[in-house]
C-alpha cells in the first residue's frame, strides 16, 4: 500500500488496527502504517536543543536518548540510580564520541526531590525544548513515597505535574516547548479515580498491574488538562503510548505476557518513535485530543465506554494540585 490509497481507507484500516490491539500494538502495526504516517524529522532538527528524558537509563527510556542524539539534541539522561545514569551515559560516549549528554539524578516519585532537581536545572540551562516523562514502576503490593502517596502515583502522575510546573519559564523561553508523558495502551482497561481513596489505591485489595492501568488513565486525563491550561501559548503538552514493546519493564513486571507475545512485541526504538517524532516536529495539537500512537491522535476511550463525569475530573485535578502544592485553575 502507497501514501496515494484514499485517506479513507488509510483511517478504516487504521482503526481496525487500533481496535484489534495483537495487529495495532505488536510491530504489526508500525510496518503497515508507516507507509502513509507522518514524515519523520529532518535531520539535525534538535541541533543545540536540550531535551530530558527520564526514566531513561533502560528500554524506551534509552532507545529515546539515542533517537534524540541521532537528531543533534543535548540529552539530559534522568534516571533515580546515579551509577546507572554514569554507566549508560559512559557507554553512549564512548559509542557517539560527539554526543552531547548530560546525567541528571532525580527521583520522579519523590516531590522533595523534584524540587531541588528542577530548582538545580533551571540554574543550568537557559531554556528548554522537551521533557519526556517516561519514567514508571509496576510494584507487586502497595508502597509509598517520602510524601506518604502510592508510588505508582507518584511516579506517573504527581512527579510529572510537579515537574512540569516548575518547568514551564524554562520550556517557554525557546520559542516552543513540547511536555510529552508516556502512558500506556493499558489505561483502556481502567477508568478515572476522583476520591482520595480511589486516586491512592486504598480502596481494595492492591494489584500492581491494576495500580499501573489506574494512573495511565490518570496521565492521559492530565496531559488533556495542561494542553486546555496552555492552549494558545508556547508550551504544548501531549500524551502517548508505545504499544507493546519488548523491555526489562515487560520482561520483569508481566513475564507471562513477555513469552507469549515476545515474537510480535516491538523493539524499544519502535516503542519510542511516536514521543521523538512529537518532540522533533512539534504537529499541530490546536485540537481537543492529545493522546497519540504511531504517529496519529487516539480516541481516549472505547466506544462502549463511558467518558469520564466532568466532576470527576475535577476532582482529580484538584487532588494533584493539592498534592503538590501547586495551583491548577478552574
Amino acid at each position: 500500500m502507497s501514501a496515494t490509497v484514499p485517506s479513507l481507507l488509510q483511517r478504516a484500516l487504521d482503526t481496525a488496527l487500533d481496535r484489534s490491539l495483537v495487529l495495532g500494538y505488536t510491530r504489526i502495526g508500525p510496518a503497515v502504517r508507516r507507509r502513509w504516517w507522518a514524515p519523520d524529522a529532518e535531520p539535525g532538527s534538535l541541533a543545540g536543543r536540550h531535551v530530558v528524558v527520564t526514566g531513561a537509563t533502560s528500554g524506551i527510556g534509552t532507545a529515546m536518548v539515542e533517537s534524540f542524539l541521532d537528531l543533534g539534541a543535548t540529552v539530559h539522561v534522568l534516571g533515580r540510580n546515579a551509577a546507572k545514569v554514569t554507566d549508560l551515559v559512559a557507554d553512549l560516549r564512548r559509542r557517539r564520541p560527539t554526543a552531547e549528554l548530560v546525567e541528571e539524578v532525580c527521583d520522579v516519585g519523590d516531590l522533595d526531590a523534584v524540587r531541588a532537581w528542577t530548582d538545580d536545572l533551571a540554574a543550568r540551562i537557559e531554556d528548554l525544548h522537551a521533557i519526556v516523562h517516561n519514567a514508571g514502576v509496576m510494584l507487586p503490593e502497595r508502597t509509598e513515597s517520602p510524601q506518604g502517596h502510592e508510588m505508582a502515583l507518584a511516579v506517573h502522575v504527581l512527579g510529572p505535574h510537579l515537574m512540569t510546573e516548575r518547568l514551564l519559564p524554562l520550556l517557554g523561553a525557546g520559542g516552543g516547548g513540547t511536555v510529552v508523558i508516556m502512558s500506556s495502551g493499558g489505561m483502556y482497561s481502567a477508568g478515572l479515580r476522583s476520591t482520595p481513596d480511589e486516586i491512592e489505591y486504598r480502596d481494595g485489595e492492591y494489584d500492581g498491574v491494576r495500580g499501573y492501568a489506574r494512573t495511565k488513565r490518570m496521565q492521559v486525563v492530565l496531559a488533556d488538562a495542561w494542553s486546555r491550561r496552555l492552549r494558545g501559548g508556547e508550551v504544548a503538552v501531549e500524551s502517548t503510548h508505545p504499544g507493546w514493546a519488548a523491555t526489562p519493564g515487560v520482561s520483569d513486571s508481566l513475564p507471562g505476557f513477555d513469552k507469549v507475545m515476545g515474537p510480535l512485541l516491538r523493539t524499544p526504538a519502535s516503542g519510542a518513535d511516536t514521543a521523538v517524532w512529537l518532540v522533533a516536529t512539534r504537529p499541530d495539537s490546536s485540537g481537543t485530543h492529545h493522546f497519540w500512537h504511531d504517529r496519529a491522535t487516539r480516541p481516549t476511550t472505547y466506544p462502549f465506554q463511558r467518558r469520564q463525569e466532568p466532576g470527576a475530573e475535577r476532582a482529580f485535578l484538584d487532588y494533584v494540585a493539592g498534592a503538590t502544592d501547586s495551583v491548577w485553575p478552574h
